[in-house]
């Protein structure tokens, strides 16, 4: 009885999607994508990533690497590059590690394998799941921000959840056909009617046996498991040598922004080096995952310590479009009107 009404579940939204679903460049209707590569370049997009934000930067991306062998055979700053503007850069890092690794281990195909794609650089249980679902066609259970907002509702869930919890609730309606158009058609779900706010009850195929919808609380659920965010007191250091080039360099391999172009900074204020150091006027906030930064400005006048500009460069205004740059440096860059 159970299983047939699971069956029931599915088939209801598998209706609803055929009806409803969005038109995403990544994505096909009646099973599996025909690219891989498209479906695993969308999917590290999309951590963190509104689909907005994804639609501007997705063609682009497979303009400049249209296919695996592109990607593995670019730069590492040519990729960075690309990636300016989108955050979290390291999964721009990670994706032209995987590419050389696919590349140079794999045959230049992606595995169909959840247990070998996991193995992958960068490639953790949920996008596994999501190539097996998009790529393959596999009855892989997705879990996104959208299903645990739909399946906390659908089941009632009150207290705190997050993906884990959720994630055996979905798996037991995962229907074992249909992969690519099942988590598609739950994602569609909870971005389109069963929204944050203002959810359009009315129009779910899955009202009828709805707990939030029958007790009045689609407004209340999820409750979502919050993270306490610090907050930093940092600066960032303005140098400029005798012809007006600004001093930048590459941070380092690992951590933080690796791998980006930089004015010197710190997050807890501390400076590089003793020197005459005067606050400018300029400040600038940015929101990491984990932190809230607000950066002062402070300059010095040359000449420097040679141990420390030997670690990068001074670049002329207009070549300053040559280099990779994180959102944070971008707001630094233009508070300085570079």
């Amino acid at each position: 009885m159970r299983e047939k009404k699971m069956a029931r579940e599915a088939d209801l939204l598998l209706a609803w999607y055929g009806a409803n679903g969005r038109e995403l460049p990544w994505r096909v209707r009646g099973g599996a994508h025909p690219d891989p590569y498209a479906v695993w370049v969308s999917e590290i997009m999309l951590q963190q990533t509104t689909v907005k934000t994804v639609l501007d930067y997705f063609p682009r991306w497979m303009e400049r690497f249209p296919t695996l062998k592109s990607l593995a055979e670019s730069t590492l700053d040519d990729v960075l590059k690309q990636w300016q503007g989108l955050g979290y850069y390291a999964r721009a890092r990670k994706m032209h590690e995987c590419a050389r690794h696919v590349m140079t281990f794999c045959g230049g195909v992606f595995p169909r394998e959840r247990a070998k794609l996991l193995k992958l650089p960068g490639i953790g249980p949920y996008t596994a799941s999501s190539l097996c679902a998009f790529a393959f066609d596999l009855p892989e259970t997705v879990v996104d921000g959208n299903v645990i907002r739909v399946l906390a509702r659908y089941r009632g869930v009150t207290e705190a959840v997050d993906r884990e919890k959720i994630y055996p609730l979905a798996a037991a309606l995962t229907p074992p056909v249909s992969g690519a158009d099942y988590a598609s058609a739950i994602m569609d779900l909870g971005a389109t009617v069963c929204r944050a706010s203002s959810p359009l009850c009315g129009e779910c195929p899955w009202r009828e046996n709805c707990v939030a919808r029958r007790e009045g609380l689609q407004e209340k659920i999820p409750v979502l498991k919050k993270l306490e965010k610090k907050k930093k007191a940092g600066a960032v250091f303005v140098l400029e040598n005798g012809e007006g080039e600004l001093f930048i360099r590459r941070r380092p391999g690992r951590g933080l922004l690796a791998g980006l172009w930089e004015l010197p900074w710190s997050d807890d204020g501390a400076f590089p080096f003793a020197a005459e150091w005067r606050e400018m006027p300029q400040q600038v906030r940015h929101v990491f995952t984990h932190f809230d930064l607000e950066l002062k400005f402070f300059r010095c006048e040359s000449p420097f310590p040679g141990e420390f500009t030997s670690g990068g460069v001074f670049v002329p205004d207009d070549r300053l479009k040559e280099y990779a740059f994180s959102t944070l440096m971008k707001k630094v860059l233009k508070k300085l009107g570079r």
